[in-house]
């Protein structure tokens, strides 16, 4: 009887690694980017992200529309479509390491700049 109790504890302890340690690592993540700051700034927010390759960064109209997000020399991830609605968004997933710089095109002028560091 202890065996099979020590061998059930085992297969359960076992069950919890793989659930605790495999699962989690295999889930990618999506980061959120408002356009236009809650104060009512010309501005991303956050600025610069960091995230993961395999992660989205999801980019959700806030204030003081049209935006966009255009990124220097990656048309495929460019949305060149301008925002006007509040809560429009779109996401896009960064597969390859690097660092993405972007803006909006209608205020890059005002400095709404930002940036996507994929590790």
């Amino acid at each position: 009887m202890i065996k099979i109790i020590r061998s059930l504890f085992a297969a359960s302890f076992a069950l919890l690694l793989v659930l605790a340690f495999g699962v989690s690592s295999a889930q990618a993540k999506t980061v959120e980017v408002k356009l236009g700051t809650d104060s009512g700034m010309l501005a991303f927010e956050p600025s610069t992200v960091t995230i993961s390759a395999g992660d989205s960064v999801k980019f959700v109209n806030n204030k003081l529309a049209p935006h966009n997000a255009v990124f220097e020399g990656h048309d495929e991830l460019s949305h060149p479509d301008l925002a006007f609605a509040p809560g429009e968004s779109w996401s896009e997933t960064f597969s390859a390491a690097g660092t993405y710089d972007y803006y909006c095109e209608p205020h890059r002028g005002a400095g709404m700049v930002g940036k996507v560091v994929v590790n």
